[in-house]
């Protein structure tokens, strides 16, 4: 929500460091303003010798470490912000405490972080890294990269060149229409099992091998950046939440926050597609979105050019993603001059020649051609896994009677799928007490009741997909390269069920597809929970 108020300091540090020090206490404005790569602060949670976290956090200078960072400049992604979800999710091993003290050089005011949705004081997602860890271990597998998907990036590299050059040189329409659909096919195939994995630092080991992966998607037009903003820093953190303070403002009175007193914790991809789309429950109905499940379909199609044509123009010239500031990667002129000669290279040979082999309308249908193939078959994969029957949704800002915050994700029915999962487990228990206590806004709890696999545990599925039919396990480890789930899938599972968390998957990506229609038809008929 809105930020107005600055919560009172505490110069103590809280868990990281020894009680009797003391350093420079930093508030949000403060850490705010070191978010370019040229000075980079960022905030994670404390913790207790015990590794218990103290509800306080720590602040790190980590400017000069991006260059020696094994991830690369992965991690200035963090910069300016409360990089908690970042930390914990792209470190299933853990992080030195000795890095942590090295890199640190305040604390953040009390309270800073006070009102964030998620709870991390269950141990479900320590003891879900330990097993995941050790199932990698013992079948002898690469935490990042794998000679599958270095088998698999060459032939999709191969097959989208080999594509696009015969939609240059064939003569008959026809047959150009039908290597355009095939470039397009391969182009959205590279974003899902090349960048996808590249830009979340799992493709390989090298941090150079997995900054060229995260570049292909700049190759087929698209920018990395702009995916890094939008997926890594709104997406993946607070998956299918909405702030509903801000949006109650921004929808009762017309006014908008300031970027610096925006919340970080909202989930983009919910409501980019607003309102041609209502994809959260907390959106306003029109009259039109009961027909979005019919719609839909066609809608997908147009994804990528409106990403290429109008998203990532709009994120470089005014340095935002609705409420990302886009410093993190635009305030490097490198950055930006990657970005607009990237735009330039792949306009020549994406539109430019095949008008030039073609002509001016046909070089130009053979574009448009090819992205609406790359767009349906992306927006098919992606949406199936958070918008969906079944699938919840966190409304942040949410308060009862006495004024104490609601964190419970809720799915449009209004019910809490947790609820049920932990009640099972309950009665299924003679001694209630041995089952472990999870919060239902522990934050890798939420991930498991917001988003939905298809075919669990298919090797071919898994590989098609590049992970996304394995998407609990993508959001919960997605430093983790992606032919590595299908091997994870079952340790996941069990665990959450040991746990009473929800565990939705789908027999197949025809089933979930049809549910998600569903789900859009019934988002499209009603506004309350």
């Amino acid at each position: 929500m809105c930020k107005n108020n600055v919560p009172a300091a505490d110069a103590k540090l809280k868990g990281a460091a020894a009680a009797s020090t003391v350093l420079k206490t930093i508030s949000k404005s403060e850490l705010a303003s070191h978010n370019t790569p040229h000075s980079a602060w960022c905030a994670v949670h404390s913790t207790d010798a015990s590794g218990k976290y103290t509800g306080g956090h720590v602040v790190l200078d980590i400017t000069s470490f991006a260059s020696k960072h094994p991830g690369g400049d992965l991690i200035l992604l963090a910069a300016g912000k409360d990089a908690s979800v970042l930390f914990e999710t792209y470190h299933p091993r853990g992080v030195p405490h000795s890095l942590v003290k090295k890199l640190q050089i305040g604390v953040m005011e009390k309270g800073a972080y006070e009102n964030s949705f998620y709870s991390w004081d269950s141990d479900f997602y320590k003891v879900l890294k330990q097993r995941v860890c050790e199932r990698i271990e013992e079948k002898g597998l690469q935490r990042r990269g794998s000679g599958e998907i270095l088998i698999k990036a060459l032939f999709l590299l191969a097959g989208f060149w080999y594509s696009l050059y015969h939609m240059y040189t064939q003569t008959n329409f026809t047959n150009a229409a039908i290597a355009s659909i095939s470039m397009g096919i391969f182009a959205a195939m590279i974003g899902v099992n090349i960048q996808h994995d590249g830009n979340h630092g799992a493709f390989a080991k090298s941090k150079f091998i997995n900054k060229f992966a995260g570049w292909t998607f700049d190759m087929i037009g698209g920018s990395a950046f702009t995916w890094e903003l939008q997926h890594m820093l709104g997406h993946h953190p607070y998956t299918n939440v909405l702030d509903e303070v801000e949006h109650k403002r921004k929808e009762d009175e017309g006014v908008d926050c300031k970027l610096e007193e925006k919340d970080q914790e909202s989930d983009p991809d919910v409501f980019s597609s607003f309102p041609l789309m209502r994809m959260h429950p907390l959106h306003e109905v029109s009259w039109f979105h009961r027909y979005q499940h019919i719609y839909a379909p066609f809608l997908f199609a147009l994804m990528t050019l409106a990403k290429v044509f109008q998203q990532d123009f709009e994120i470089v010239l005014t340095g935002k993603l609705y409420h990302i500031d886009a410093a993190v990667r635009y305030g490097s002129i490198w950055n930006v001059m990657r970005f607009w000669s990237m735009k330039i290279i792949t306009m020549f040979y994406m539109l430019g020649l095949p008008i030039y082999f073609h002509g001016a309308a046909k070089g130009v249908g053979l574009f448009v051609i090819g992205h609406l193939a790359a767009g349906e078959l992306l927006a098919t994969m992606f949406i199936v896994n958070h918008v969906i029957e079944g699938v919840s949704y966190g409304h942040k800002g949410v308060t009862n009677d006495e004024g104490v915050k609601v964190a419970k994700p809720a799915t449009i029915m209004g019910d809490t799928p947790m609820e049920r999962t932990r009640e099972q487990l309950m009665n299924g228990k003679a001694d209630k007490s041995t089952v472990p206590s999870v919060p239902f806004d522990d934050w890798a709890a939420v991930q498991c009741q917001t988003s939905v696999n298809w075919s669990s545990g298919s090797w071919f599925w898994n590989h098609f997909s590049g992970g996304l039919s394995h998407q609990i396990e993508h959001h919960l480890f997605p430093s983790i390269c992606h032919t590595n789930y299908c091997y994870i899938q079952e340790v996941v599972q069990k665990t959450c069920e040991e746990y009473g968390v929800p565990y939705q998957t789908e027999s197949s990506l025809y089933v979930a597809y049809g549910k998600m229609l569903n789900h859009l038809k019934f988002l499209g008929r009603t506004k309350q929970l």
